[in-house]
């Protein structure tokens, strides 16, 4: 192995909705983090590697930080958020094209100073009139000593190579710390759940999909078939109706979606049972969410 091979840990921050799980599948080039047009879509740190000859990269992508968080739930995930800004070797800051307010202030003060930050500015591919980047980079490279600041669209992967470049430029020297055929530390248990809570994301009202949460009971290989029995948490019995529709339609919709991403993904059949039950308050039940992975 050459002296000069890269490895390290690349922590994403940023406010809810501006493109963090987007760009790490761009970045990792599979889809391993959920994506929906709804904030907080990212509940879990989620492990994408991306290896090159030269260099390994483990992207860490992590739940949006939240300047209001209403419950047990949000609390947690900004704390997951902090820690993987904080504990990585490099920290990604993923900012909007032209909009940076006061949100994006406080999760940029959250980043220890010593920490080093590359300024990722996304959503280039949405402005009308690029010349007005420009200043907008000029005012944000002002806001913090960065490493480097970025302009990169996730959606159609402009400069995406040039991110890549700078990051390896501030990655530490070292060996690969996983083998070069591996894209994630997730299990398929883990993959089936977020599919399936990505369907409620997508099918959902605005509210809705923020009270809910996936169980996965039962996950068995039958030859070449995954056999997954699937549980959605609601907190109330009304949500528990819209979740089913009228006639099991929406449930039934959704499960569908959900189980042709995971054939997708896993390369083989899926058999997928899903049943919703009600877990009253459960996003401010600290027992529950310690039985989720919140705590």
């Amino acid at each position: 192995m050459s002296a000069m091979h890269r490895c390290g840990t690349i922590g994403i921050a940023g406010r809810p909705n501006t493109g963090k799980s987007s760009l790490v599948n761009r970045l990792v080039g599979e889809k391993l983090s959920i994506v929906s047009p709804k904030p907080q879509t990212t509940r879990h740190l989620v492990t994408g590697i991306l290896s090159r000859p030269d260099c390994q990269y483990v992207f860490v992508d992590a739940p949006g930080q939240q300047t209001r968080a209403k419950s047990s739930l949000h609390r947690a995930l900004n704390r997951r958020a902090s820690e993987a800004a904080r504990d990585a070797d490099v920290a990604l800051f993923v900012v909007e094209a032209l909009r940076f307010g006061a949100e994006d202030h406080a999760v940029l003060e959250r980043i220890p100073p010593e920490q080093t930050v590359i300024a990722v500015v996304n959503k280039i591919d949405l402005l009308k009139n690029p010349s007005q980047l420009i200043p907008f980079l000029d005012r944000l490279s002002k806001t913090r000593e960065f490493h480097a600041v970025v302009p990169v669209s996730a959606h159609t992967g402009k400069n995406i190579p040039e991110l890549l470049r700078v990051l390896r430029e501030a990655l530490p020297e070292g060996p690969p710390a996983y083998p070069a055929d591996q894209l994630t530390d997730r299990d398929e248990r883990f993959f089936a759940a977020e599919l399936l809570r990505e369907k409620l994301f997508a099918g959902m009202g605005q509210e809705l999909p923020y009270r809910c949460e996936v169980v996965i009971d039962s996950f068995k290989e039958e030859g070449r078939l995954r056999r997954i029995e699937a549980t959605i948490l609601v907190e109330r019995a009304s949500q528990k109706a819209m979740v089913i529709g009228a006639g099991g339609e929406r449930l039934k919709r959704m499960s569908s979606a959900a189980r042709k991403d995971m054939e997708k993904l896993f390369g083989g059949k899926v058999y997928l049972g899903v049943w919703v039950k009600v877990r009253r308050a459960w996003t401010d039940d600290a027992r529950v969410l310690r039985q989720l992975g919140y705590d």
